[in-house]
């Protein structure tokens, strides 16, 4: 599950992936990056195939994504926590958050189409 962060990580959240998974032409100068994601980025993905398109495409998109899941450190989780209390008034996700706060602390940029996201630092931002 440990994927080794290399010099063009980047983390992808759940919106990303799914714009990637369908597709989405802004999302194709990331196919040489090493793309990785968490286990909470799953969830939501899962849930999102699960309900949108059914369990089959739900278990090969998390399948194939996790393989590019990253462990994240108890220190983000809290960071994370930080974050969205600091960011309150835009109801940010607490799994976005977390994400976010990895990306921080590791120095790599975090993909998002979010637009809450969109103009903080280490953010990649793409619609």
């Amino acid at each position: 599950m440990k994927v080794m962060m290399s010099t063009n990580a980047i983390f992808c959240d759940t919106y990303a992936l799914i714009e990637i998974i369908g597709g989405n032409k802004d999302y194709k100068k990331y196919e040489n990056a090493t793309l990785v994601t968490s286990e909470l980025n799953l969830i939501e993905l899962y849930y999102h195939f699960l309900k949108n398109y059914g369990k089959n495409s739900a278990e090969r998109y998390f399948n194939h994504w996790l393989s590019l899941c990253v462990k994240i450190p108890y220190n983000a989780i809290k960071l994370g926590m930080e974050v969205k209390l600091a960011n309150s008034k835009e109801k940010l996700s607490y799994i976005d958050c977390i994400g976010y706060a990895f990306c921080l602390q590791n120095n790599i940029p975090f993909l998002t189409g979010d637009s809450k996201f969109k103009n903080k630092v280490r953010v990649e931002f793409v619609k």
